[in-house]
């Protein structure tokens, strides 16, 4: 089985769960895309077969730009600057991939548009890895004008390849039509019911992630409550005044709670004692500690929190996040606030809510009881073996 995925944790790290119980089983697996940034999230051991590596190494560049914006202009640079360039880049890598390795079944994520292509070009069966469940709940419904743009970008991209078929009803790369992985349950997406049969919600799938620098756990203070607070890998340099805001919550709720804080010791400064600081925090080995988790609504850190049981403080900042967050509200596992505007008495009462309020942390418990029956990373091979 060949994973084609995008340089992108977020979009790695449920492949390389499933591709472990795959190996478990017997199967020969293999990654396809940019070497260099998949060496850097892959195990050791895994074989990567180099796919638009040009273009990988680019993403660091782009992101520099794509940082500050938000709305329809961050929807338009992320396919017009990263889905389909990308898609360009990697289609003839994944094709000498295929033709190298010989898979029975593809698992393309749905940011990696080549591996669909390629696929249907050379008849090899293939299944959509949905490492975000906000494609699937009609996100333009609102905006059809935007959907039809999007359209229009996949349709151009099919036919910039040799396949028109879209423009006559035809196929769509991010849909399998055999089998959508999503690494979600309706309990969250709020989709019960209304799900395609070849849609299988199998929940998350946790595989090994890189080594984090030495933690110190000495310092978790039993005495208070423990909030973690994290902008992803790609959103710190934006965070500035938010982080702002989350200080001034700290300081407000300084004898009840502590905050773990991912960030950038350059955009913070000086800290109080209370305030745990770090670039980095081995984030799966964390959760288990902590009793509310302070995002920007990213699909994995979501889901890894409720994973956990923990209610959560959302402040989604562009791309699916919004819709993430709104998931996340109507489960009533959280509360949403505005990251461009939240102001610290904003966050300590969105934080006080969710932390006193039995509420949230009972629908954060149930959405972790459907994680956990879904079946992660055996549930999703299971269903790849059906493909064989």
């Amino acid at each position: 089985m060949l994973f084609t995925v995008p340089p992108l944790a977020g979009h790695v790290n449920p492949t390389v769960a499933v591709g472990a119980e795959l190996a478990a089983r017997g199967h020969e697996i293999a990654w396809a895309g940019p070497a260099s940034a998949l060496a850097r999230l892959l195990p050791a051991q895994a074989r990567i077969l180099p796919a638009g590596e040009e273009a990988g190494g680019g993403y660091s560049a782009l992101h520099e730009r794509w940082r500050d914006l938000r709305g329809v202009g961050a929807l338009r640079f992320l396919w017009e600057e990263a889905l389909v360039p990308l898609a360009r880049a990697m289609v003839p890598g994944v094709e000498r991939a295929v033709r190298a390795f010989g898979p029975d079944v593809m698992v393309a994520d749905q940011q990696a548009l080549a591996g669909p292509l390629v696929a249907r070009r050379l008849g090899v069966p293939w299944a959509t890895s949905a490492s975000t469940s906000a494609e699937l709940t009609r996100p333009f419904a609102d905006f059809p004008k935007v959907g039809e743009w999007v359209a229009g970008q996949i349709s151009g991209l099919l036919a910039e390849f040799g396949d028109a078929a879209r423009e006559s009803g035809g196929w769509d790369p991010r849909f399998s039509e055999r089998l959508v992985l999503v690494f979600s349950t309706p309990e969250l997406v709020g989709t019960a019911g209304e799900f395609p049969a070849h849609h299988a919600y199998v929940g998350p799938a946790f595989g090994a992630r890189p080594v984090a620098p030495g933690f110190p756990w000495q310092r978790l203070d039993p005495a208070r409550r423990r909030v973690l607070v994290s902008l992803g890998t790609l959103n710190q340099e934006a965070g500035a005044r938010f982080y702002g805001a989350v200080l001034g919550a700290a300081e407000r709720l300084a004898e009840e709670v502590q905050f773990v804080l991912a960030a950038p010791s350059a955009l913070i400064g000086p800290v109080p004692g209370h305030v745990l600081l770090q670039e980095s925090v081995p984030q799966l080995e964390l959760l288990p500690h902590l009793d509310a988790v302070v995002c920007h609504a990213g699909h994995n850190t979501v889901c890894e929190a409720l994973a956990h049981g923990l209610p959560l403080v959302v402040a989604p900042i562009r791309d699916d996040q919004p819709i993430v967050a709104r998931q996340v509200v109507e489960a009533g596992a959280g509360i949403r606030v505005r990251f461009g505007r939240t102001r610290a008495e904003e966050l300590r009462d969105a934080l006080t809510a969710v932390l006193d309020d039995p509420g949230p942390r009972r629908a954060a418990r149930r959405i972790q009881t459907s994680f956990a029956a879904a079946g992660g990373a055996a549930a999703a091979a299971d269903r790849l073996e059906k493909l064989l």
